[in-house]
């Protein structure tokens, strides 16, 4: 069985969805389609590559905001 294969077992096993989220150390891809593929793309937080997003988007957007917030009201 190749990796492609193996992608698409993972992605339709149910097991590895939970409300929403994608986890599947065995899926090589970061990005995959949602569930209802017409939805867009979620992170496969099962790869380190995705944890490492969720990680980013869920500390670093905060801090983003707060610094943009903080730059805005000191003029």
């Amino acid at each position: 069985m190749d990796q492609s294969s193996i992608n698409q077992a993972e992605w339709r096993n149910a097991d590895n969805w939970s409300g929403g989220f994608y986890f599947s150390k065995r899926d090589s891809r970061t990005w995959v389609p949602k569930q209802i593929p017409a939805m867009g793309w979620t992170l496969n937080i099962g790869t380190p590559a995705g944890a490492a997003w969720m990680m980013g988007l869920l500390v670093g957007l905060p801090i983003f905001i707060v610094i943009v917030m903080g730059l805005t009201l000191n003029r």
